[in-house]
C-alpha cells in the first residue's frame, strides 16, 4: 500500500506548545468489579482524553486515543477493572505510550450509576447518581487519580424560615414555611497510590449533607414526611459544602496531607431567577489546619 502523508507529525508553523489536545465525548461501556464484590457493574461512560503537544509538532494523532480506549474497554469486558479511576489510569498510561512526543496525559470520565437505596418508609428503589473519575499522568511515572460522585437532594432555606418566624411571631421550635431548592452536589477526592475509595461511601456523605435526600416514588404521607424532615434541617449551600468537608475529614483523615478534596453544591432556587452556589477546593492538610 502506498505510504500516506503524516500531516500531524509535520513541523508547526507557529511554535507554541499546547497544554491539552485530544478528543471529547467518547462513549464506551466500562466493566467494573469492586474488591470483594460478586457482580460486575456495567457503566455507560463518556470519556475525554488529552495529551500535551510540543511546540514543534503540527498536530496530535487523535485516532490513537479512540483506538486504545476501545482496546482497554475490551480488556475490561474479560477482566473488569476495580474502579473507574483505575480504568482512566490505564488509559492515561497508554496515551503516553502511543504519543511518544507527549509529556503529560489526562483522562476524564463520567458515568451514569444506579444504586439501590431504601427510603425512610421501607421502599427500595434504584436511585440515579453520576460517577466521575479524573487521572493526570506525567511521563516518568507520576500519576494523580481522583474519584467523585454527584447526587441530587433538597435543601430548605434557613434565612426565609427565620424571616417567616419573625413575621409570624412563632417560637423557635415551631416548624414554619420556607422555600425549598433542588440541590445538586458533587464530592471529589484524590485516591493516593493503591488506596481504594468506595464511591458508594462518597454518595452517603453527599446525601447526608442535604436537608433531605429525594426519592423517585413518594405517596402523599411520605411526601409530607420528607418535607417535614427537610424543614427540621434547613441548610444553605455553604452548610452543605462544610458538612461534606467535615464528613470527609472524619472518614478519610488518615490519607496524606496533599490529598485533593473538591466539594461543591448548587441549589436551584425556587423564588429567585438565579441559583446559589458554594465550593471548596482544598487538601486534607489545609482542612486539618
Amino acid at each position: 500500500m502506498k505510504n500516506l502523508p503524516d500531516v500531524q507529525s509535520a513541523l508547526s508553523n507557529l511554535r507554541y506548545r499546547l497544554t491539552r489536545v485530544g478528543v471529547k465525548g467518547v462513549k464506551k461501556i466500562v466493566y467494573v468489579k469492586r474488591p470483594g464484590a460478586k457482580e460486575v457493574i456495567v457503566l455507560p461512560t463518556t470519556i475525554d482524553l488529552f495529551v500535551d503537544l510540543p511546540a514543534t509538532q503540527k498536530g496530535s494523532h487523535m485516532s490513537r486515543n479512540v483506538e486504545l480506549t476501545e482496546e482497554i474497554v475490551e480488556t475490561s469486558r474479560k477482566k473488569p477493572v476495580r474502579d473507574l479511576e483505575s480504568f482512566c489510569a490505564e488509559v492515561a498510561k497508554a496515551l503516553l505510550d502511543r504519543h511518544e512526543y507527549a509529556s503529560f496525559a489526562e483522562v476524564k470520565a463520567t458515568a451514569d450509576y444506579f444504586m439501590e437505596r431504601e427510603n425512610p418508609f421501607g421502599r427500595k428503589e434504584e436511585q440515579p447518581y453520576k460517577l466521575m473519575a479524573e487521572v493526570r499522568a506525567e511521563r516518568g511515572g507520576k500519576i494523580r487519580k481522583l474519584i467523585g460522585v454527584e447526587a441530587i437532594g433538597m435543601t430548605a432555606c434557613p434565612c426565609a424560615m427565620e424571616v417567616v418566624r419573625a413575621i409570624k411571631g412563632k417560637k423557635t421550635n415551631d416548624i414554619v414555611p420556607t422555600h425549598n431548592q433542588r440541590n445538586r452536589s458533587t464530592l471529589i477526592i484524590e485516591v493516593p497510590g493503591d488506596y481504594f475509595i468506595e464511591a458508594n461511601d462518597l454518595i452517603d456523605i453527599v446525601e447526608k449533607a442535604f436537608s433531605s435526600p429525594t426519592y423517585g416514588i413518594l405517596k402523599r404521607r411520605e411526601e409530607g414526611e420528607v418535607v417535614i424532615k427537610a424543614h427540621e434541617n434547613p441548610k444553605f449551600v455553604e452548610d452543605v459544602v462544610r458538612d461534606m468537608l467535615d464528613m470527609v475529614m472524619k472518614k478519610y483523615g488518615d490519607l496524606p496531607d496533599d490529598t485533593i478534596v473538591i466539594a461543591r453544591s448548587e441549589s436551584e432556587e425556587s423564588i429567585h431567577k438565579h441559583n446559589a452556589f458554594a465550593e471548596r477546593i482544598t487538601t486534607l492538610g489545609e482542612l486539618r489546619e
